[in-house]
Protein backbone atom coordinates (compact mmCIF):
# COMPACT_ATOMS: atom_id res chain seq x y z
CA UNK A 1 0.00 0.00 0.00
CA UNK A 2 1.70 3.18 -1.22
CA UNK A 3 0.85 6.36 0.65
CA UNK A 4 0.45 9.79 -0.85
CA UNK A 5 2.98 12.35 0.38
CA UNK A 6 0.61 14.11 2.76
CA UNK A 7 -0.30 10.87 4.54
CA UNK A 8 3.36 9.87 4.79
CA UNK A 9 4.14 13.25 6.34
CA UNK A 10 1.35 12.76 8.88
CA UNK A 11 3.13 9.59 10.01
CA UNK A 12 6.52 11.33 10.12
CA UNK A 13 5.07 14.14 12.23
CA UNK A 14 3.51 11.59 14.61
CA UNK A 15 7.00 10.13 15.08
CA UNK A 16 8.56 13.53 15.87
CA UNK A 17 10.20 14.05 12.49
CA UNK A 18 9.85 17.67 11.37
CA UNK A 19 7.84 18.45 8.22
CA UNK A 20 6.62 21.70 6.69
CA UNK A 21 3.33 23.18 7.88
CA UNK A 22 0.72 22.48 5.25
CA UNK A 23 -2.81 21.54 4.34
CA UNK A 24 -4.41 19.18 1.83
CA UNK A 25 -7.27 20.45 -0.33
CA UNK A 26 -9.67 18.71 -2.70
CA UNK A 27 -11.04 21.91 -4.25
CA UNK A 28 -10.09 25.55 -4.68
CA UNK A 29 -12.92 26.60 -2.35
CA UNK A 30 -11.13 24.97 0.60
CA UNK A 31 -7.99 27.11 0.28
CA UNK A 32 -9.00 30.55 1.57
CA UNK A 33 -10.79 29.24 4.64
CA UNK A 34 -7.98 26.92 5.74
CA UNK A 35 -4.70 28.51 4.65
CA UNK A 36 -4.45 31.18 7.37
CA UNK A 37 -2.19 29.08 9.59
CA UNK A 38 0.35 28.63 6.77
CA UNK A 39 2.83 31.39 6.05
CA UNK A 40 3.62 32.40 2.45
CA UNK A 41 5.38 31.78 0.16
CA UNK A 42 3.87 28.40 -0.62
CA UNK A 43 4.94 25.24 -2.40
CA UNK A 44 2.05 23.53 -4.19
CA UNK A 45 2.37 19.78 -4.80
CA UNK A 46 -0.11 17.50 -6.56
CA UNK A 47 -0.82 14.29 -4.65
CA UNK A 48 -0.63 11.42 -7.12
CA UNK A 49 0.62 7.84 -7.05
CA UNK A 50 3.48 8.51 -9.47
CA UNK A 51 7.05 9.74 -9.35
CA UNK A 52 8.62 12.56 -11.35
CA UNK A 53 5.72 14.93 -10.71
CA UNK A 54 8.04 17.95 -10.31
CA UNK A 55 9.52 17.59 -13.78
CA UNK A 56 5.99 16.96 -15.12
CA UNK A 57 4.69 20.29 -13.78
CA UNK A 58 3.09 18.96 -10.62
CA UNK A 59 5.10 21.11 -8.18
CA UNK A 60 4.76 24.90 -8.30
CA UNK A 61 5.29 27.93 -6.09
CA UNK A 62 3.00 30.78 -5.06
CA UNK A 63 3.72 34.04 -3.25
CA UNK A 64 0.21 34.63 -1.90
CA UNK A 65 -3.23 33.09 -1.53
CA UNK A 66 -4.53 34.40 -4.86
CA UNK A 67 -1.62 32.83 -6.73
CA UNK A 68 -2.13 29.57 -4.85
CA UNK A 69 -5.81 29.49 -5.81
CA UNK A 70 -5.03 30.15 -9.47
CA UNK A 71 -2.34 27.45 -9.63
CA UNK A 72 -4.57 24.92 -7.88
CA UNK A 73 -7.46 25.72 -10.23
CA UNK A 74 -5.17 24.90 -13.17
CA UNK A 75 -3.94 21.66 -11.57
CA UNK A 76 -7.18 20.12 -10.33
CA UNK A 77 -8.43 17.33 -12.65
CA UNK A 78 -5.32 17.66 -14.79
CA UNK A 79 -3.61 14.45 -15.88
CA UNK A 80 0.00 14.21 -14.68
CA UNK A 81 2.06 11.06 -15.16
CA UNK A 82 -1.11 9.18 -16.08
CA UNK A 83 -2.91 10.21 -12.86
CA UNK A 84 -5.80 12.65 -12.45
CA UNK A 85 -5.13 15.29 -9.78
CA UNK A 86 -7.77 15.07 -7.03
CA UNK A 87 -5.80 16.31 -4.02
CA UNK A 88 -3.16 19.04 -3.64
CA UNK A 89 -0.79 19.71 -0.75
CA UNK A 90 -0.06 23.39 -0.01
CA UNK A 91 2.90 23.83 2.33
CA UNK A 92 5.22 26.54 3.56
CA UNK A 93 8.21 26.95 1.27
CA UNK A 94 11.47 26.29 3.11
CA UNK A 95 14.87 27.82 2.43
CA UNK A 96 17.15 24.81 2.04
CA UNK A 97 20.90 24.83 2.65
CA UNK A 98 21.55 21.18 1.80
CA UNK A 99 19.66 18.04 0.78
CA UNK A 100 20.29 14.51 2.05
CA UNK A 101 18.63 11.23 1.22
CA UNK A 102 17.55 8.79 3.94
CA UNK A 103 15.48 5.65 3.70
CA UNK A 104 14.90 2.31 5.36
CA UNK A 105 13.87 -0.47 3.01
CA UNK A 106 13.06 -4.13 3.50
CA UNK A 107 15.98 -5.76 1.69
CA UNK A 108 14.85 -9.12 0.33
CA UNK A 109 18.39 -10.29 -0.46
CA UNK A 110 19.73 -9.75 3.06
CA UNK A 111 16.28 -10.43 4.58
CA UNK A 112 16.58 -7.48 6.93
CA UNK A 113 15.82 -3.74 7.04
CA UNK A 114 18.48 -1.74 5.21
CA UNK A 115 19.44 1.89 5.89
CA UNK A 116 20.23 3.79 2.70
CA UNK A 117 21.82 7.24 2.95
CA UNK A 118 23.39 9.79 0.62
CA UNK A 119 24.58 13.33 1.22
CA UNK A 120 23.49 14.06 -2.37
CA UNK A 121 19.71 13.90 -1.97
CA UNK A 122 16.96 15.51 -4.01
CA UNK A 123 15.31 14.82 -7.35
CA UNK A 124 18.47 13.47 -8.97
CA UNK A 125 19.15 10.71 -6.44
CA UNK A 126 18.60 8.04 -9.13
CA UNK A 127 21.30 9.64 -11.28
CA UNK A 128 23.62 9.76 -8.27
CA UNK A 129 23.10 6.03 -7.76
CA UNK A 130 24.16 5.43 -11.38
CA UNK A 131 27.01 7.93 -11.75
CA UNK A 132 28.41 7.94 -8.20
CA UNK A 133 27.35 4.68 -6.52
CA UNK A 134 30.04 5.19 -3.88
CA UNK A 135 28.01 8.18 -2.65
CA UNK A 136 25.21 5.80 -1.62
CA UNK A 137 25.71 4.11 1.76
CA UNK A 138 23.88 0.93 2.71
CA UNK A 139 23.79 -0.43 6.26
CA UNK A 140 21.86 -3.57 7.28
CA UNK A 141 19.99 -3.49 10.58
CA UNK A 142 19.99 -6.45 12.95
CA UNK A 143 16.33 -6.62 13.97
CA UNK A 144 17.26 -8.12 17.35
CA UNK A 145 19.09 -4.97 18.42
CA UNK A 146 17.73 -2.27 16.07
CA UNK A 147 19.40 1.08 15.35
CA UNK A 148 22.58 1.77 17.31
CA UNK A 149 24.94 4.74 17.54
CA UNK A 150 27.45 3.02 15.29
CA UNK A 151 25.03 3.30 12.36
CA UNK A 152 25.00 7.09 12.68
CA UNK A 153 28.75 7.28 13.38
CA UNK A 154 29.51 5.29 10.23
CA UNK A 155 27.30 7.52 8.09
CA UNK A 156 28.81 10.74 9.43
CA UNK A 157 32.41 9.51 9.11
CA UNK A 158 31.89 8.04 5.62
CA UNK A 159 30.19 11.19 4.29
CA UNK A 160 32.23 13.73 6.32
CA UNK A 161 29.07 15.33 7.66
CA UNK A 162 29.10 18.21 10.12
CA UNK A 163 28.93 16.76 13.65
CA UNK A 164 26.64 19.55 14.82
CA UNK A 165 23.83 17.63 13.09
CA UNK A 166 24.77 14.30 14.67
CA UNK A 167 22.22 14.22 17.50
CA UNK A 168 19.38 15.54 15.33
CA UNK A 169 20.08 13.01 12.60
CA UNK A 170 20.47 10.15 15.07
CA UNK A 171 17.05 10.93 16.57
CA UNK A 172 15.45 11.05 13.11
CA UNK A 173 17.02 7.70 12.19
CA UNK A 174 15.75 6.12 15.42
CA UNK A 175 12.25 7.51 14.90
CA UNK A 176 12.13 6.52 11.22
CA UNK A 177 13.12 2.97 12.13
CA UNK A 178 10.43 2.87 14.82
CA UNK A 179 7.85 4.03 12.27
CA UNK A 180 9.18 1.45 9.76
CA UNK A 181 8.69 -1.40 12.24
CA UNK A 182 5.45 -0.31 13.90
CA UNK A 183 3.70 0.36 10.58
CA UNK A 184 5.03 -2.79 8.85
CA UNK A 185 6.71 -0.73 6.13
CA UNK A 186 8.40 -2.10 3.06
CA UNK A 187 9.83 1.37 2.41
CA UNK A 188 10.12 4.51 4.54
CA UNK A 189 11.92 7.20 2.54
CA UNK A 190 12.73 10.86 3.20
CA UNK A 191 14.01 12.67 0.13
CA UNK A 192 15.15 15.25 0.64
CA UNK A 193 15.99 15.34 4.32
CA UNK A 194 16.95 18.98 4.26
CA UNK A 195 18.95 21.36 6.36
CA UNK A 196 16.45 24.19 6.63
CA UNK A 197 16.27 27.52 8.47
CA UNK A 198 17.87 27.48 11.89
CA UNK A 199 19.93 24.41 11.01
CA UNK A 200 16.83 22.28 11.39
CA UNK A 201 16.62 18.84 9.75
CA UNK A 202 13.28 18.60 7.97
CA UNK A 203 11.53 16.05 5.74
CA UNK A 204 10.62 17.99 2.60
CA UNK A 205 9.23 14.98 0.74
CA UNK A 206 8.67 11.32 1.55
CA UNK A 207 7.52 7.94 0.28
CA UNK A 208 5.89 5.27 2.40
CA UNK A 209 5.01 1.75 1.29
CA UNK A 210 3.19 -0.47 3.79
CA UNK A 211 2.77 -4.24 3.60
CA UNK A 212 -0.78 -4.90 2.38
CA UNK A 213 -1.14 -7.94 4.63
CA UNK A 214 -0.71 -5.74 7.73
CA UNK A 215 -3.46 -3.22 6.97
CA UNK A 216 -6.01 -4.98 9.15
CA UNK A 217 -4.32 -3.61 12.27
CA UNK A 218 -3.59 -0.11 10.90
CA UNK A 219 -7.07 1.41 10.90
CA UNK A 220 -5.79 4.86 9.88
CA UNK A 221 -4.15 3.44 6.74
CA UNK A 222 -7.23 1.34 6.02
CA UNK A 223 -9.34 4.51 6.13
CA UNK A 224 -6.82 6.34 3.94
CA UNK A 225 -6.94 3.56 1.33
CA UNK A 226 -10.74 3.64 1.24
CA UNK A 227 -10.67 7.43 0.76
CA UNK A 228 -8.63 7.20 -2.44
CA UNK A 229 -10.27 7.82 -5.79
CA UNK A 230 -9.48 4.34 -7.10
CA UNK A 231 -10.62 2.36 -10.11
CA UNK A 232 -14.00 0.89 -9.00
CA UNK A 233 -12.96 -2.57 -10.23
CA UNK A 234 -9.95 -2.49 -7.88
CA UNK A 235 -12.32 -1.77 -5.00
CA UNK A 236 -14.79 -4.48 -6.06
CA UNK A 237 -12.03 -7.07 -6.46
CA UNK A 238 -10.64 -6.19 -3.03
CA UNK A 239 -13.96 -7.22 -1.44
CA UNK A 240 -13.19 -10.79 -2.55
CA UNK A 241 -9.48 -10.53 -1.62
CA UNK A 242 -8.54 -10.39 -5.30
CA UNK A 243 -5.90 -8.07 -6.73
CA UNK A 244 -7.20 -6.30 -9.86
CA UNK A 245 -4.50 -4.59 -11.93
CA UNK A 246 -5.42 -2.08 -14.69
CA UNK A 247 -2.81 -2.20 -17.45
CA UNK A 248 -4.05 0.20 -20.13
CA UNK A 249 -7.13 1.34 -22.03
CA UNK A 250 -5.96 -0.02 -25.39
CA UNK A 251 -5.82 -3.71 -24.46
CA UNK A 252 -8.73 -6.10 -25.15
CA UNK A 253 -7.24 -9.15 -23.35
CA UNK A 254 -7.36 -9.94 -19.62
CA UNK A 255 -5.44 -12.50 -17.60
CA UNK A 256 -6.51 -14.33 -14.43
CA UNK A 257 -4.06 -16.45 -12.45
CA UNK A 258 -3.13 -17.50 -8.93
CA UNK A 259 0.27 -15.87 -8.55
CA UNK A 260 2.10 -12.77 -9.73
CA UNK A 261 4.84 -14.76 -11.48
CA UNK A 262 2.39 -16.60 -13.70
CA UNK A 263 0.47 -13.39 -14.37
CA UNK A 264 3.64 -11.68 -15.60
CA UNK A 265 4.59 -14.69 -17.75
CA UNK A 266 1.17 -14.59 -19.45
CA UNK A 267 1.33 -10.83 -20.00
CA UNK A 268 4.89 -11.07 -21.41
CA UNK A 269 3.89 -13.78 -23.91
CA UNK A 270 0.80 -11.83 -24.97
CA UNK A 271 2.94 -8.71 -25.54
CA UNK A 272 5.56 -10.65 -27.51
CA UNK A 273 2.77 -11.88 -29.79
CA UNK A 274 1.88 -8.29 -30.65
CA UNK A 275 -1.27 -8.14 -28.53
CA UNK A 276 -2.10 -5.94 -25.55
CA UNK A 277 -3.34 -6.82 -22.08
CA UNK A 278 -5.90 -4.42 -20.63
CA UNK A 279 -6.02 -5.81 -17.10
CA UNK A 280 -5.05 -8.71 -14.88
CA UNK A 281 -6.42 -10.31 -11.73
CA UNK A 282 -4.57 -12.34 -9.10
CA UNK A 283 -6.89 -14.80 -7.33
CA UNK A 284 -4.51 -15.62 -4.51
CA UNK A 285 -5.07 -19.08 -3.05
CA UNK A 286 -8.05 -21.29 -2.33
CA UNK A 287 -10.62 -19.63 -4.59
CA UNK A 288 -13.92 -21.55 -4.77
CA UNK A 289 -16.24 -21.73 -7.77
CA UNK A 290 -18.48 -18.87 -6.63
CA UNK A 291 -15.47 -16.60 -6.09
CA UNK A 292 -13.99 -17.62 -9.47
CA UNK A 293 -17.29 -16.64 -11.08
CA UNK A 294 -17.09 -13.22 -9.41
CA UNK A 295 -13.50 -12.78 -10.67
CA UNK A 296 -14.58 -13.47 -14.26
CA UNK A 297 -17.53 -11.08 -13.95
CA UNK A 298 -15.26 -8.35 -12.56
CA UNK A 299 -12.88 -8.76 -15.50
CA UNK A 300 -15.65 -8.39 -18.08
CA UNK A 301 -17.05 -5.30 -16.36
CA UNK A 302 -14.08 -3.64 -18.07
CA UNK A 303 -15.85 -2.81 -21.32
CA UNK A 304 -12.63 -2.97 -23.32
CA UNK A 305 -12.08 -6.66 -22.52
CA UNK A 306 -13.35 -9.29 -24.99
CA UNK A 307 -10.83 -12.08 -24.35
CA UNK A 308 -9.75 -13.78 -21.14
CA UNK A 309 -6.81 -16.13 -20.54
CA UNK A 310 -7.11 -18.07 -17.28
CA UNK A 311 -3.92 -19.86 -16.24
CA UNK A 312 -4.08 -21.87 -13.03
CA UNK A 313 -1.69 -24.28 -11.37
CA UNK A 314 -4.06 -26.21 -9.14
CA UNK A 315 -2.99 -26.73 -5.56
CA UNK A 316 -5.07 -25.03 -2.89
CA UNK A 317 -7.06 -23.59 -5.81
CA UNK A 318 -8.51 -26.73 -7.41
CA UNK A 319 -8.88 -26.92 -11.18
CA UNK A 320 -12.47 -28.23 -11.03
CA UNK A 321 -13.50 -25.23 -8.88
CA UNK A 322 -12.00 -22.93 -11.50
CA UNK A 323 -13.90 -24.67 -14.31
CA UNK A 324 -17.17 -24.57 -12.34
CA UNK A 325 -16.65 -20.87 -11.62
CA UNK A 326 -16.08 -20.05 -15.29
CA UNK A 327 -19.21 -22.03 -16.17
CA UNK A 328 -21.25 -20.05 -13.62
CA UNK A 329 -19.96 -16.75 -15.04
CA UNK A 330 -20.72 -17.76 -18.64
CA UNK A 331 -24.26 -18.76 -17.66
CA UNK A 332 -24.80 -15.34 -16.06
CA UNK A 333 -24.70 -13.67 -19.49
CA UNK A 334 -21.12 -13.64 -20.80
CA UNK A 335 -21.68 -15.91 -23.81
CA UNK A 336 -20.31 -13.37 -26.28
CA UNK A 337 -16.90 -13.38 -24.56
CA UNK A 338 -13.93 -15.66 -25.31
CA UNK A 339 -12.34 -17.54 -22.41
CA UNK A 340 -9.25 -19.74 -22.72
CA UNK A 341 -8.44 -22.05 -19.80
CA UNK A 342 -5.01 -23.46 -19.10
CA UNK A 343 -5.29 -25.75 -16.08
CA UNK A 344 -2.69 -27.98 -14.41
CA UNK A 345 -2.66 -29.73 -11.06
CA UNK A 346 -5.28 -30.83 -8.56
CA UNK A 347 -8.49 -32.25 -10.11
CA UNK A 348 -7.53 -31.37 -13.68
CA UNK A 349 -9.43 -34.35 -15.14
CA UNK A 350 -12.60 -33.35 -13.27
CA UNK A 351 -12.18 -29.81 -14.58
CA UNK A 352 -11.99 -31.02 -18.18
CA UNK A 353 -15.29 -32.86 -17.71
CA UNK A 354 -16.91 -29.64 -16.44
CA UNK A 355 -15.58 -27.69 -19.42
CA UNK A 356 -17.21 -30.16 -21.84
CA UNK A 357 -20.55 -28.89 -20.57
CA UNK A 358 -19.76 -25.25 -21.42
CA UNK A 359 -20.60 -23.81 -24.83
CA UNK A 360 -18.00 -22.99 -27.48
CA UNK A 361 -16.94 -19.66 -25.96
CA UNK A 362 -14.57 -21.57 -23.62
CA UNK A 363 -11.47 -23.33 -24.96
CA UNK A 364 -8.76 -25.30 -23.16
CA UNK A 365 -5.02 -25.02 -23.73
CA UNK A 366 -2.25 -27.37 -22.61
CA UNK A 367 0.19 -24.52 -21.89
CA UNK A 368 0.37 -20.75 -21.62
CA UNK A 369 2.10 -20.61 -25.01
CA UNK A 370 -0.72 -22.56 -26.64
CA UNK A 371 -3.27 -20.36 -24.87
CA UNK A 372 -1.65 -17.22 -26.34
CA UNK A 373 -1.65 -18.81 -29.82
CA UNK A 374 -5.37 -19.56 -29.50
CA UNK A 375 -5.94 -15.96 -28.40
CA UNK A 376 -4.15 -14.65 -31.45
CA UNK A 377 -6.15 -16.93 -33.75
CA UNK A 378 -9.50 -15.99 -32.19
CA UNK A 379 -8.78 -12.28 -32.47
CA UNK A 380 -7.84 -12.64 -36.15
CA UNK A 381 -11.07 -14.57 -36.84
CA UNK A 382 -13.11 -11.66 -35.47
Amino acid sequence: MKLLEYKGKELLKNYDIAVQNGLVVSSVDEIAQNIKAIKPPYVIKVQIMAGGRGKAGGIKFAGNVAEAEKICADLFNKEIRGCIVKKILIAEKSEIADEWYLSIILDRFYKTPMIIFSSLGGIDIEETAKSDPEKIIKLPVNTLIGIKDYHTRYIFEKCALDLKFYDKFNLILLNLYRLFCEYDCILAEINPLSIAEGEKLMAIDCKMDIDDSSLYHHTDIFEFRDSLDENPLIIEARKFNFLYIPLGNDGDIAVISNGSGMLMSCIDLISKSGMKTGCALDLGGGATSDRIAEAVKIIFKNKNINYLLVSIFGGITRCDEVAKGVKLAIKSGLKDKTVILRLEGTNKSEALEVIKGIDGSVTTASSITEGVKILSSRRKDK
